[in-house]
């Protein structure tokens, strides 16, 4: 093994081991003594919890073990290393983080009058959580195991499979907890999703700008000299014309979104430009992984 991927391995086990840690801190500490909800597995775990006062640690560690076994046998051990992984850290975290709540070194959250801000706490905390954890290339197990299983044998989108069975925990949570409770979970979650795909997605963004204009050549030059950024040209033909075409292509930061506008301003006032946004941008001028 090189450096390069002996440091890859090192960066992915930490940021699994502090994720997993995290989502369990934020469940002991935020969700569960407020009576919230999760979805997924942890979220039968913790209604298991609330109905027959049953360890999350020990009952998401059940539930996930048979879980795991079918996705090594369907997925093959490369796509399960990292989920297995996840599945046990999660449980000793959790374990870890309800021992200290028992011997009383860990007091929980608890408020009824500003019970927004547990929501809001709660999910920054599980988005954090889950976010350094998809980051890392693992997940905690559970719907995501049978996710990933239909959709390779039934072609079902995962996004919907795994949102129909958090509908069916959270419908089932009813039965047990107040519907104020359930909706507020619901805040939680979304605020959650948020965090995560800013993880994901990374804190850096830019602007990717798609050109067409006169002289594709020499804008291109005089990007590179005015904003030292790298510029693409590709090759397009016109669908109504059916002209042969250069499209210019160039990612830039946010700080030189109106010089790069500016600039093509000048050299083409008819220029068509098209500018989306970008998300985690690696490479020369921006940042490492």
């Amino acid at each position: 093994m090189n450096q390069s991927n002996l440091w890859s391995n090192i960066r992915s086990w930490s940021l699994l081991i502090a994720g997993t840690a995290l989502y369990a801190f934020g469940l002991q500490y935020f969700i569960i003594p407020n009576l919230l909800m999760e979805g997924g597995v942890t979220g039968v775990a913790v209604l298991l919890n609330y109905a027959v006062d049953f360890p999350v640690w020990l009952s998401s560690l059940l539930i996930n073990l048979p879980l795991f076994v079918l996705g090594w046998r369907q997925l093959g051990r490369s796509a399960m290393i990292y989920t297995f992984a996840g599945t046990l850290l999660l449980s000793l975290f959790l374990w870890i983080a309800e021992t200290l709540v028992v011997q009383g070194w860990l007091t929980p959250f608890q408020s009824e009058q500003d019970f927004i801000l547990v929501v809001l706490y709660a999910g920054v905390t599980l988005g954090i959580g889950l976010g350094l954890v998809f980051r890392a290339g693992g997940t905690t197990g559970g719907v995501d195991i049978i996710a990933r299983i239909l959709h390779r044998a039934r072609g079902w989108s995962m996004g919907q499979i795994i949102l129909s069975l958090d509908v069916l925990i959270l419908g089932v949570s009813l039965l047990f907890i107040p519907k104020e409770k359930v909706l507020y979970t619901l805040v939680s979650v979304f605020i959650a999703s948020k965090i995560i795909d800013f993880i994901q997605e990374g804190a850096y963004s830019a602007k990717a700008f798609t050109i067409l204009c006169h002289s594709p050549e020499k804008l291109s030059k005089d990007i590179t000299r005015e904003l030292d950024r790298g510029v693409t040209l590709m090759p397009a033909i016109g669908g109504y014309s059916g002209e042969n075409k250069t499209v210019v292509y160039c990612v830039v930061s946010r700080f030189e979104i109106r010089k790069l506008k500016s600039l093509v301003r000048q050299h083409d006032r008819r220029a068509f430009i098209v500018i989306n946004d970008v998300h985690d941008v690696l490479g020369e001028g921006f940042r490492d992984e």
